[in-house]
C-alpha cells in the first residue's frame, strides 16, 4: 500500500500580500479552503507562485500514477471519436464492453452514416441515452462524409462542428489520436482544478483557459490524465480521500475528506481503472 502523505505547511501560501514597487505588479490569486490546522483560510498567492505549486501538484501526480492514459479502447481517430460521445453519462468500463461489437460492425464513417437505427441503439444500450446517441452516431458519420472526406479531422475549430462533438470530446481526440495537446476539462478535471484553486470558473472553457496558462503546452494531454486518474481514484466528488493525497501538503482543500491516513487508504480506488 502507497505510504499516505500527511500534509505539512509549505511555502506555497503567503500570508500577507507585498507591497507592490515600482516596476512591480501583481493581482494575487485567493484561494479559499479548509487548509491544514494553523493556516488561514484566506490566502493570496502571486501567480508565479501558483504556477510553480500547480506544475509540483502535476509532478507528484505523475509519480503516483506512472501509467496515466486514455482508458477508452480505441484503434483509429474514428473509434476514439466515437467511444468518446458514448462515454457521456456512463463510465469508460462500460464503454469498453460496447465498442469491441460496435467497432466489428461499424468501421467507417459512413457505416455510421447508412446504420439502421434500431440495430446501433440495441448495440449502445447499456451505455445509457442510447437512443440519442444512436442518432448522434448517425448524423457524426453522416457529417464525417459530407465534409470531410470520411475523415476525423485533426483541427479543434473543425471538431466542434461536429454533432456531439464539444471542446472535451475534442480535446479528448486530439490529445490522444493525433498527439496535439489540449486540456479535456470532464467532471474531475473541473473539480481538481478548483479545488487545487487553479481557477474560480464553473464554466469549462474558462477553466480550460486557466489552467492551461500554468503549464506548457506539450503537457496538456498528460495533465489531463493526471487530473482525471486522481479524480478516480482519490479526490472523489464526495469524500476525497485526502489523509492518502500525494498533494495533500499542496491543496487548499485539504480537510474536504478523509484526513485520517488509515481511513484514507480504505476510499482509495485504484481497481477501478475508468470509473466515474
Amino acid at each position: 500500500m502507497l505510504e499516505p502523505v500527511r500534509p505539512r505547511l509549505t511555502r506555497v501560501a503567503v500570508r500577507s500580500r507585498p507591497t507592490a514597487g515600482p516596476g512591480r505588479r501583481r493581482s494575487p490569486v485567493v484561494a479559499r479552503g479548509p487548509y491544514p490546522s494553523g493556516v488561514p483560510r484566506e490566502l493570496t498567492e502571486t501567480p508565479l507562485a501558483r504556477t510553480r505549486r500547480a506544475r509540483r501538484i502535476d509532478r507528484l501526480l505523475a509519480q503516483r500514477y506512472p501509467d496515466a492514459r486514455c482508458e477508452l479502447d480505441f484503434r483509429t481517430p474514428l473509434e476514439l471519436l466515437v467511444a468518446t460521445v458514448l462515454s457521456a453519462q456512463t463510465t469508460d468500463v462500460r464503454v469498453n464492453l460496447v465498442t469491441p461489437v460496435l467497432f466489428a460492425r461499424y468501421r467507417t464513417a459512413a457505416d455510421y452514416a447508412s446504420a439502421d437505427r434500431a440495430d446501433l441503439e440495441g448495440i449502445v444500450a447499456s451505455t445509457g441515452f442510447y437512443r440519442n446517441k444512436a442518432s448522434t452516431l448517425v448524423n457524426l458519420g453522416a457529417a464525417l462524409c459530407e465534409r470531410f472526406g470520411g475523415e476525423v479531422p485533426a483541427r479543434l475549430v473543425d471538431l466542434v462542428t461536429l454533432p456531439g462533438v464539444g471542446r472535451k470530446t475534442a480535446n479528448v481526440v486530439l490529445g490522444n489520436a493525433f498527439g496535439i495537446p489540449g486540456i479535456t476539462v470532464d467532471t474531475h478535471v473541473g473539480r481538481l482544478a478548483r479545488r487545487f484553486a487553479w481557477t474560480e470558473e464553473e464554466d469549462p472553457e474558462k477553466v480550460e483557459a486557466d489552467v492551461a496558462a500554468l503549464f506548457h503546452r506539450r503537457d496538456w494531454t498528460m495533465l489531463s490524465h493526471h487530473l482525471i486518474w486522481h479524480g478516480r481514484r482519490t479526490c472523489h466528488a464526495r469524500r476525497p480521500a485526502c489523509g492518502a493525497c500525494p498533494v495533500a501538503a499542496l491543496c487548499p482543500s485539504y480537510g474536504s475528506g478523509e484526513t485520517d491516513p488509515d481511513l484514507a487508504a480504505r476510499l482509495l480506488r485504484f481497481e477501478l481503472a475508468g470509473g466515474s
